[in-house]
């Protein structure tokens, strides 16, 4: 905790962001749950240290559950080990607070050492100031060459470098086998085989395909991967391949194979309609796999990459480690440098149930070799973040509704496009 500052800009947003978030929030302090507490690394650490002899530092994170919780210890407490002059404390905050506190901490200089934090908002905490600039720093640091495209670009705003992926996901095709092997159908691999494939199956009150595509975040995450592979950008929708994407879509809930209520879908009620033979095919993430073997064990199910219009594509799920500035910076890059070692990110990734952002961690047989964990992680290749752009919810919540027009059919797709241009060209200042 110490003396932060940070420009207008960053004022601006947090002051901002704090009023829009007070209204829902509570008043949950920032302290980790009792049971967390009694668990927390210093604690059993101040026995072997003398506390005037080290440094106490905090790693803030939103995973609920002691063991999450416990996971996170494990990383901090092998730091410790390694570091007798210094004690991070892993300290719990509850999601629904997350952004809040940070943004509150920014005005009233009460901040950790280090955060984990989702990584599409890397950018906008970057811009905010919370973040130090550590481009400098890791230069000669060989491991960052390791890091997969998408993942370290993650943590990249402005060209400068704000922190280091700690785990990634991302969104496959499930298709369900037997439905497809009755109606003569294989996994489609291109848009031309997905329109067959969904149309072929759909039947009854079966639906051939689904996404989730609700006007918010979760409905961004799902709509990227169309518009990357048609060759738009986030910033850029209002051309042929942001059109076709848009359209691509659309034309499968107008002909009946995706349900028109994938609008009101989250990504969990897309896995139950699959778990149950509702919807043949479904785009989701590895996060799915632990409650489809629990809800749907007799289930025969397939995974394949995102078929693709000009070149497959993903989006990029998961979160970073970032150095907040304050005294302390030089023990923090110490920290992440530790948890990026192969050594220490391999068992923390797996145990976590994330894919590793490292290209040799991932050629692990646990990932590189298991049926379905091998197509997330050739997804990797593929997979490209949110943004990165400090107004990323804005940019998000402009792309997603317009997602929702077009799949309800209210106007025609360029006059979506257009509208939904407009918006991001007035959020980006244009």
């Amino acid at each position: 905790m110490r003396k932060k500052t940070f420009g207008a800009m960053g004022l601006t947003m947090v002051l901002a962001t704090s009023v829009l978030l007070g209204g829902c929030g509570n008043n949950n302090e920032i302290t980790s749950n009792t049971s967390n507490q009694q668990a927390t690394p210093s604690a059993a650490a101040s026995g072997e240290k003398s506390s005037a002899e080290t440094k106490k530092m905090t790693l803030w994170f939103y995973f609920e559950g002691k063991e999450r919780f416990d996971k996170i210890k494990t990383l901090t407490d092998g730091f410790n080990k390694e570091h007798p002059e210094v004690v991070i404390d892993p300290v719990y905050v509850p999601f629904a607070d997350f952004k809040k506190r940070l943004s509150i901490g920014l005005a009233s200089s009460d901040l950790p050492d280090l955060v984990i934090i989702d990584n599409p908002d890397t950018a906008a905490y970057s811009a905010m100031g919370l973040f130090a600039d550590i481009t400098d720093r890791l230069a000669d640091w060989s491991d960052k060459d390791q890091f997969f495209p998408g993942p370290w670009s993650s943590t990249v705003y402005d060209g400068k470098q704000y922190g280091i992926p700690l785990g990634s996901n991302n969104l496959a095709l499930f298709y369900n086998e037997k439905l497809l092997a009755d109606a003569g159908v294989t996994p489609p691999q291109t848009w031309d085989e997905l329109k067959v494939a969904a149309k072929t199956l759909t039947k009854g009150d079966v639906t051939g395909f689904g996404i989730s595509a609700p006007a918010n975040e979760e409905g961004t995450f799902q709509f990227l991967p169309w518009l990357l592979s048609a060759g738009a950008s986030f910033n850029n929708v209002n051309t042929p391949e942001g059109k076709n994407a848009y359209s691509f879509l659309a034309d499968l809930v107008k002909d009946g194979s995706m349900s028109k209520e994938v609008i009101n879908w989250t990504q969990s009620d897309l896995m139950k309609k699959f778990a149950t033979g509702k919807v043949a095919m479904m785009i989701n993430g590895p996060w799915q796999l632990p409650e489809l073997k629990t809800t749907a064990p007799d289930l025969k199910f397939g995974l394949a990459l995102v078929p693709k219009d000009k070149e497959f594509a993903s989006v990029l799920g998961g979160e970073n480690l970032g150095v907040v500035k304050g005294d302390n910076e030089a023990e923090a890059i110490e920290f992440i440098k530790y948890v990026a070692s192969p050594e220490v990110m391999k068992p923390f990734d797996e145990s976590f149930g994330y894919f590793p952002p490292r290209k040799d961690v991932a050629a692990d047989p646990y990932w590189s070799e298991n049926e379905q964990l091998k197509v997330f992680t050739e997804n990797m290749n593929y997979a490209q973040p949110r943004g990165p752009h400090p107004k990323w919810p804005e940019i998000s919540n402009a792309l997603s509704e317009a997602l929702n027009e077009s799949l309800t059919l209210h106007g025609s797709i360029d006059e979506i496009t257009q509208k939904v241009q407009e918006k991001i060209d007035k959020i980006l200042g244009k």
